[in-house]
């Protein structure tokens, strides 16, 4: 596989944004693993929240998972929620079963993949998230080897 271009929205708004994750809810595969990428304060958890609330779980349940390393929710879709900020490398993400996470039949939503690069699965769904001139809105890119999830996100997310 080799990457297809990048899908890039821009003008992100918050309505935007909850489109968006109720479009991936209702149509990405069952099991997908999604890397959100961006600097602090970028929506990474906001992205989160919007995609638990899609799959019928109270976005306000859903926190940054920073010192817990993962959550777990269910809803429609069965949601692990996991932010390697903390951990020092990817033999510490192994250690705490990380490995079996992502090998899951659920929606995973990695913050901070870069973290766990090697641990990452080459069909991973990149979502890099930038803050606009507007405080308010984001430049989301979506990138991903797999070439059947980005149709996907073309043709029911846009």
């Amino acid at each position: 596989m080799s990457e297809t271009k990048p899908l890039v929205f821009v003008d992100v708004d918050i309505a935007r944004l909850e489109t968006l994750a109720a479009a991936m809810v209702a149509n990405l595969p069952t099991r997908i693993v999604i890397g959100l990428r961006g600097t602090l304060g970028a929506g990474k958890t906001r992205l989160s929240q919007a995609i638990a609330q899609a799959a019928g779980i109270d976005r306000r349940d859903v926190t940054s998972p920073t010192f817990t390393i993962v959550q777990h929710y269910e809803g429609t879709r069965r949601i692990h929620h996991i932010d390697a900020y903390r951990l020092a490398d990817e033999d510490e993400f192994i250690e705490l079963g990380g490995e079996e996470i992502l090998d899951d039949d659920a929606m995973i939503l990695v913050e901070w993949p870069e973290r766990i690069a090697g641990c990452m699965p080459k069909e991973t769904l990149y979502l890099d998230l930038e803050i606009q001139s507007d405080p308010n809105l984001r430049t989301i890119t979506a990138s991903c080897l797999d070439e059947h999830v980005l149709r996907i996100i073309i043709s029911k997310c846009t």
